[in-house]
């Protein structure tokens, strides 16, 4: 019954969207759930998983009624919870046979934020959807293909790989900034300003990066997180090159472009049963206009410079493709996304839907002041940042493997995956467990009221004799193997001393 490819990507993940506030009467059980992978699963073993989620969730809420469930630990499962909107839960249940599957389950926690951050930024929140139908059908139609797109990253051949322990030098949720000297940072300053007077309006927002990283944004955090992760996931030179991001240490250089289209096969045979069962509305599925931001290959670059995507399809009485819009976290308001390219230099302008006039009519006059009054400044910075860029190993360390995190700036910075990949698995799989120490730590912390930002040091043995350290003061943290220290303590701290001096201007210098 459709979706065969999907049950045979992975058995052993399951992952579930249900909402509290539904399917409470005997006989309406189906209507609770929102999406399930794999969809060809039969409804009463979904129907299961979800029971058994529910009970947990009503359980650990007897002992702790203000913090959530967020994780529970079963001899062959990890039961991965997260309230993504009030009464909507997110479950992702991981099997633990795979021995390489040894994962932290905060990296799992934060795969179901994101999806759930990009969803509302494309879509809004679920709540707001059900609430404009309340049968569900336009809810679990959005979900359906956006979350299988998202998937699609994920697999590499006909197996998801979901972030696990060769990932334990990554942090999701984070941007990763380009370091530029005074004289081209000037010349951005002045890009931003001439950007602003092409819109043409007070509450425009920019966005500019440099291959994959950024280089400045008038965004808010929240904003900027979702739009800097969906950049580098659709929209950056090497995401058009490849035709798919490369988020995991594992698919790097890999391509997905039938990754999408194996999960989704026979996509209206597994939702058609699926929604005749509870939709009550008298059309069916079809009769919903979907819209999938996170569908591979279907952006490109014109001649003009402006990336275009018939993804939000074309305008009443045009043969021209609709602009896309994404909706603001923190103003909730409908943005007009217009992005331009320039070798490796990606500037997207965010505008007030309000604000133009006349529609797509309005946002061309915005794209030909972009042309005429901010292309010298364009190719200018362009050109200084292509002159200071050292490739993609430039942030690399020799001897060092390192991951730097400021979790109040929400700026992370790491060795390069290709360094990365160079470590023994031992070294990874100990620095894996030492990160899930320290999220331990701080989620008790959290329960307890204490200071989160307290100073802490963790150094271990790994089996290989590789030195595996994190150092965490003042929200900043930094998380390092030495694979080629000596054998003595003293000499990996000092290794760590240097460094901290070094590129950390002594931050977790003890």
């Amino acid at each position: 019954m459709g979706m065969s490819a999907a049950s045979s990507v992975s058995e052993a993940m399951k992952l579930c969207i249900f909402d509290l506030r539904r399917g409470q009467h005997e006989g309406q059980e189906l209507d609770k759930i929102l999406y399930f992978f794999p969809a060809d699963l039969p409804f009463p073993t979904q129907l299961s998983v979800i029971g058994l989620s529910e009970g947990l969730i009503t359980f650990t809420r007897i002992f702790s009624p203000e913090d959530p469930c967020e994780v529970i630990e079963a001899e062959k499962h990890s039961h991965v919870f997260y309230e993504a909107e009030r009464d909507i839960w997110m479950v992702m249940v991981v099997e633990k046979s795979d021995s390489e599957a040894i994962w932290r389950t905060s990296a799992l926690r934060s795969v179901l934020k994101e999806v759930h951050s990009l969803f509302v930024m494309f879509h809004g929140s679920i709540r707001a959807l059900l609430d404009r139908e309340p049968s569900g059908g336009l809810s679990r139609t959005h979900l359906y293909y956006f979350i299988m797109d998202y998937l699609s990253d994920f697999l590499s051949g006909k197996k998801l790989h979901l972030p696990n322990f060769r990932d334990s030098l990554k942090e999701r949720g984070m941007v990763q900034m380009l370091t530029i000297g005074r004289e081209a940072a000037l010349e951005v300053q002045s890009l931003v300003r001439v950007l602003k007077s092409c819109a043409g309006c007070t509450q425009s927002y920019s966005l500019i990066m440099f291959q994959d990283l950024l280089v400045s944004t008038t965004l808010s955090p929240d904003d900027l997180i979702n739009l800097f992760t969906y950049t580098v996931m659709r929209l950056t030179p090497n995401a058009l090159s490849a035709g798919a991001s490369s988020w995991s240490y594992l698919r790097k250089g890999s391509t997905t472009s039938n990754a999408s289209g194996s999960l989704l096969t026979s996509s209206n045979l597994v939702l058609d049963p699926y929604y005749s069962s509870r939709d009550t509305s008298p059309v069916g599925v079809r009769s919903y206009q979907v819209v999938r931001p996170l569908q591979h290959e279907k952006w490109s670059k014109g001649k003009d410079g402006f990336l275009v995507s018939d993804i939000w399809g074309t305008e009443v009485g045009s043969l021209s493709p609709s602009s896309p819009t994404i909706l603001f976290k923190q103003t909730e308001e409908r943005m007009y996304l217009c992005a331009f390219q320039h070798r490796s230099l990606t500037i997207i302008l965010f505008i007030p839907v309000t604000s133009v006039h006349n529609g797509e009519q309005g946002l061309s006059v915005v794209k030909q002041q972009i042309l005429e009054n901010a292309s010298p400044k364009i190719f200018k910075v362009e050109e200084k940042l292509s002159r200071g860029w050292d490739g993609e190993n430039a942030y690399h360390v020799s001897g060092y493997r390192y991951l730097l995190v400021d979790g109040d700036r929400c700026i992370s910075r790491a060795s390069p995956p290709g360094k990365v990949t160079t470590l023994a698995k031992d070294s990874l799989v100990a620095m894996s467990k030492l990160r899930e120490e320290v999220d331990l730590e701080k989620s008790r912390a959290k329960c307890d009221g204490s200071d989160c930002e307290k100073d802490q040091e963790i150094c271990i043995r790994a089996k290989n004799g590789a030195w595996v350290i994190s150092r965490l003061t003042r929200g900043k943290e930094l998380y390092m193997v030495l694979e080629k220290a000596n054998e003595t303590l003293l000499y990996a701290s000092e290794a760590v001393e240097k460094f901290s001096d070094r590129y950390c201007s002594g931050v977790f210098s003890l």
